[in-house]
C-alpha cells in the first residue's frame, strides 16, 4: 500500500466516527475527509491514492469526492504541468460551517418574533422564557461572530 502521509489508526478511526456524525456524512466521505486531515504538508492527495489506501471502487471515490466538494468540506487544485487533481482540507471551512450556525440563529430569531406578533394571548411567563431564549441566541451571535473576525 502506498501512502504519501503517515496516519495514526486510531485517531483516523475516531475522527471517522466524529466527522461522520458531525457532519452526517457517509462512511466513505468520512474517511477521505478524515485521511485529508493527516496532510499537514498540504500536498494534496490524488483520487488514485484514495482508490488504493482506502480500498475502495473508484466510483465510491469519485460519488464522495463530489459529495465533500459540494458541501465546500474539501477543495481540490490541479499541480501546473499534471492533469492530475489534487484534494485537500477547505480551511475556509470552519469559517462558513459557523456563518450557518449564524444564520439558523438569526432565522430562529426571526421565526420567534414572527409567532409572537401573531399571538393573541399574551402569557407573561411564557414569554420570559422566550425572551430569555432570544437573549441567548443574541449573545451566541455575537460570540460567534466576535470569534470568526479572528478566523
Amino acid at each position: 500500500m502506498h501512502q504519501s502521509i503517515e496516519v495514526d489508526e486510531k485517531i483516523f478511526q475516531d475522527a471517522v466516527k466524529f466527522y461522520g456524525t458531525v457532519f452526517n456524512l457517509p462512511p466513505l466521505a468520512s474517511k477521505i475527509y478524515s485521511y485529508l486531515l493527516f496532510d499537514y504538508e498540504k500536498a494534496g492527495i490524488t483520487f488514485d491514492e484514495f482508490v488504493e489506501v482506502l480500498s475502495a471502487s473508484k466510483s465510491s471515490v469519485s460519488t464522495s469526492i463530489s459529495l465533500l466538494l459540494n458541501a465546500q468540506l474539501i477543495i481540490d487544485h490541479n499541480k501546473m504541468d499534471e492533469r492530475k487533481r489534487y484534494f485537500f482540507i477547505n480551511d475556509e471551512y470552519k469559517k462558513i460551517r459557523f456563518e450557518k450556525i449564524v444564520q439558523k440563529m438569526e432565522d430562529e430569531l426571526k421565526l420567534l418574533d414572527d409567532l409572537n406578533n401573531f399571538k393573541k394571548n399574551h402569557d407573561n411567563q411564557y414569554n420570559e422564557r422566550i425572551e430569555a431564549y432570544k437573549a441567548l441566541l443574541h449573545k451566541n451571535i455575537e460570540n460567534i461572530q466576535e470569534s470568526l473576525n479572528k478566523l
